[in-house]
């Protein structure tokens, strides 16, 4: 994602830090990158809380809310998909010199695409991106990728807002535990090369590259909440079949080889576009999907991350 700020006397109020995945912010040079935890404990963390109506994943000292899109039914090649799998709206808040940085992606409809944008430019944001992730998709679902850096309660207030433009869920359900993954997990994780996780039925991946992305001389983590890691999701579809889908974030020389590998291990490639608008190394995200066996899919994602300068534990 990208926020554009001019550079101007008043560093405190315009120093910025990192952005990602899922999308990255555009930040001028600034004098004082590092966060200590005093600046950092001195947000009211609860009132944005309270603005966006939910509590957040906390990892390190990114604050990730997520906004899935649990009032759409959404089947593509058969298979109804789970919020968790592609319609899992997000946004998430760093602390940054001056307030904090935000940024995050918005699962829309195709007519709630301009009251959305509409706002969230009248609260002080900016959009980095507009695409689809999915092919086939009924309905259709489009994700806008959106930055900012300031205070984060009226960033907050401006999200909220451009949400109630749409018809994501305001009000967040009740937790609950997630269903059963009928799937061989542990196989999973052996051939993808870390541990997943049982997201409200679906199980997942992040998979970090092994180099730091930065923005504006700060590196952007952790990756997984902040969007810039390999995600990678499986939707259990019956007789150990799984549905996948996700993102792999790569730099322009693994594009063509990473498509590559997804298409001859049965997985089409659905959108390749940037997230970002300015970050280093500059990266673009591959989209996918297929529906077949979950060991045998599994194989064809993990020859697409050995295309990649991606870990694998």
């Amino acid at each position: 994602m990208h926020v554009k700020l001019a550079l101007i006397a008043t560093a405190v109020a315009l120093s910025a830090a990192t952005a990602a995945i899922a999308g990255s912010p555009e930040w001028s040079i600034f004098a004082e990158p590092f966060i200590t935890n005093a600046h950092a404990q001195a947000i009211d963390w609860q009132k944005v809380d309270d603005t966006l109506g939910r509590k957040p994943a906390v990892s390190g000292d990114v604050r990730r809310y997520g906004f899935p899109r649990s009032d759409l039914n959404v089947t593509l090649d058969g298979v109804t998909i789970k919020p968790s799998l592609a319609l899992g709206g997000w946004v998430a808040f760093k602390p940054a010199h001056g307030g904090a940085m935000v940024m995050g992606d918005l699962v829309l409809l195709e007519t709630e695409i301009t009251p959305v944008m509409t706002k969230l430019v009248q609260g002080g944001l900016e959009i980095t991106a507009v695409h689809n992730h999915l092919l086939r998709a009924n309905p259709a679902t489009f994700y806008m990728h959106v930055g900012g850096h300031g205070d984060p309660l009226k960033m907050a207030t401006a999200l909220h807002d451009a949400l109630a433009a749409s018809k994501t869920p305001l009000t967040a359900a009740p937790a609950s535990p997630p269903p059963a993954i009928d799937l061989d997990t542990a196989q999973l994780d052996q051939i993808i090369g870390v541990k997943g996780q049982n997201n409200g039925g679906v199980y997942a991946f992040a998979v970090p590259r092994r180099d730091p992305v930065n923005e504006a001389g700060m590196e952007i983590a952790p990756v997984g909440p902040m969007g810039v890691a390999q995600g990678i999701n499986f939707q259990p579809t019956g007789s150990g079949k799984a549905a996948i889908t996700g993102d792999f974030a790569l730099t322009g020389d693994e594009v063509n080889p990473v498509i590559k590998a997804l298409l001859a291990g049965g997985i089409e490639v659905t959108a390749v576009h940037s997230h970002m608008l300015d970050e280093q190394p500059r990266l673009f995200f591959l989209h996918f999907w297929a529906n077949d066996d979950a060991a045998k899919l599994a194989k064809g994602i993990r020859g697409a991350l050995d295309k990649t300068a991606s870990g694998k534990s």
